[in-house]
């Protein structure tokens, strides 16, 4: 009985479905597809007994057609699938509506699986549903294949957010697009949106200095590399931060249908970084008072350097004149007398004591060229000089950009260069009577090289007086009751040795502002 409902139904559908085709199908090739197709398929009447099943059916379920036509198609429950998955099934396919979705059913020896159902009610002329068609997968591996995935993917969640480190990946671009708590912390902290994208500059510029300065020409992949150390200079006297960083590639297929056989996908950099400032800071202590050793040891051999060349200087004026005086005097008598003779001498006597005293100035010492970090310098010379600031009463705004290129030069004269310019801010407002006293640092990037700008609240130095400054040997301490500052040919002259220039702001109302600009890559 229940075969020849079976067929009548097949028929039926089949005449259904051939009406208004171009060619007839007969209705068997209809029932061969139905045998043959790979996925387990049931017909029922509306109440659920089964009139049909094919043999995928058997594979999947266990039951055999003998075995499940007439029973019910709730044989297959196990009765863990909450009811209200039931009702919805059926309110939906007594409507003539599909239903899609999972059940999770028992095989015949008793064994669960899940089943990925699509239920198509079968209806006639009228509208009137005949039949239902049940299609099932078992989807049970896919199904603890997708757990495991969130599994995976919540734990590797919960250990990345967890980590005591900052993490972030970037694509192309250098945009975020994951991030861990640590990182949304030092964004906190830095009051910044995105601070990977700066580590990264930072990164990327020393890596390329280093392939710049390889004579082999090795290259790097800008993906990886490893506890690469980056300095975060932060504005508002705020100490800077170091950081470990490390990076790798990390790649990601493309889910697009028409890159399936392309094997085509997008690559993005995972960056963690270690900030190791509490390290960084107990070197730095030592770094600073290792520099402090050395720089007053240069600053009193570089004392000593200028005072006996402006010895010589202003020796070879009067040896000139004496030089003179005996030519001429040759030249009325016609002979030597004992006058003439007696200032060359004291001429020759001259010339040697003034060859003596050059034999006795300090040779200059050569420093190699490196890579250097114009923020650290500063922030050298700003602690070196923290008890003058402080004794001085000076208030200083310290206002970095928190990362700028790195240039090739000479860190120990750049480091005199920029000690030389605060010294003399402050011994401009140390004025006796002097009450404004501020002291303002600026760094930023600046068409191709860096600006660096000391400016002090001082009494200033007068216009006519700005170009005299950078004359050698001269110094201006005090004339009269106003103090002028002190010269600066000596950082002038480190400033062209580094290709730069230094200048006085000539428009600035009060104070003294004095600007240096030094390019990123120098001119051979």
């Amino acid at each position: 009985m229940a075969e020849k409902q079976l067929k009548t139904s097949v028929e039926n559908r089949g005449r259904r479905l051939a009406d208004g085709a171009p060619a007839a199908i007969h209705p068997q090739v209809f029932r061969h597809t139905v045998d043959q197709a790979d996925m387990a398929i049931s017909i029922t009447d509306v109440q659920g007994n089964i009139l049909y099943v094919n043999p995928a059916f058997t594979r999947v379920t266990g039951y055999g057609a003998d075995e499940a036509v007439g029973q019910n198609e709730s044989m297959l429950s196990n009765k863990t699938t909450p009811p209200e998955v039931y009702k919805s099934l059926w309110q939906q396919i007594s409507r003539g509506e599909v239903w899609s979705g999972r059940l999770v059913n028992r095989r015949r020896d008793g064994s669960k699986y899940l089943a990925e159902l699509n239920i198509s009610p079968v209806v006639d002329a009228g509208g009137e549903v005949l039949n239902f068609l049940a299609m099932q997968w078992d989807v049970t591996a896919m199904h603890r294949l997708e757990c495991e995935v969130r599994n995976q993917k919540a734990m590797i969640e919960s250990v990345v957010d967890a980590a005591p480190m900052v993490i972030a990946v970037l694509d192309v671009d250098d945009r975020v697009v994951l991030d861990n708590h640590e990182y949304k912390k030092l964004q906190a902290d830095l009051g910044m949106a995105e601070p990977a994208p700066m580590l990264m500059t930072a990164i990327r510029a020393s890596l390329e200095a280093e392939v710049a300065g390889a004579k082999a020409g090795r290259r790097s992949s800008g993906y990886d590399f490893l506890d690469r150390e980056v300095r975060l200079d932060l504005p508002g006297g705020k100490p800077p931060r170091w950081f470990s960083c490390s990076g790798s590639r990390v790649r990601e297929d493309d889910s697009a249908a028409d890159a399936f056989f392309d094997h085509g996908g997008r690559d993005y950099l995972l960056l963690v970084a270690k900030e190791i400032t509490g390290l960084r800071a107990q070197q730095e202590k030592t770094r600073v008072a290792a520099m402090q050793i050395v720089m007053a040891e240069e600053d009193r051999v570089s004392a000593l350097r200028e005072s006996l060349s402006a010895a010589a200087f202003r020796m070879e004026g009067p040896l000139n004149m004496m030089a003179s005086v005996v030519g001429m005097l040759a030249r009325r008598n016609g002979r030597t007398d004992q006058t003439t003779v007696a200032l060359s001498n004291a001429m020759a006597a001259g010339q040697q004591a003034l060859a003596e005293l050059r034999a006795m100035i300090p040779a200059e010492t050569r420093e190699p060229a490196g890579s250097v970090n114009v923020n650290e310098l500063l922030r050298d010379v700003l602690d070196l000089t923290t008890v003058r600031l402080l004794s001085a009463g000076i208030r200083v705004s310290w206002k970095p950009q928190a990362m700028l290129p790195t240039l090739q030069g000479c860190p120990n004269k750049l480091r005199s260069m920029f000690k030389a310019l605060i010294d003399n801010a402050i011994e401009a407002m140390s004025a006796r009577g002097w009450r404004e006293r501020e002291l303002s640092v600026i760094t930023r990037a600046h068409l191709g090289g860096i600006e660096i700008v000391v400016a002090d609240s001082g009494p200033g130095i007068p216009p006519e007086r700005q170009i005299k400054v950078f004359e050698p040997f001269y110094t201006t301490k005090r004339e009269g009751n106003r103090h002028l500052g002190t010269g600066l040919a000596a950082a002038q002259q480190v400033a062209a040795d580094h290709g730069g220039t230094i200048a006085i702001d000539r428009a600035q109302a009060t104070g003294c502002r004095v600007r240096v600009v030094l390019p990123v890559k120098r001119q051979p």
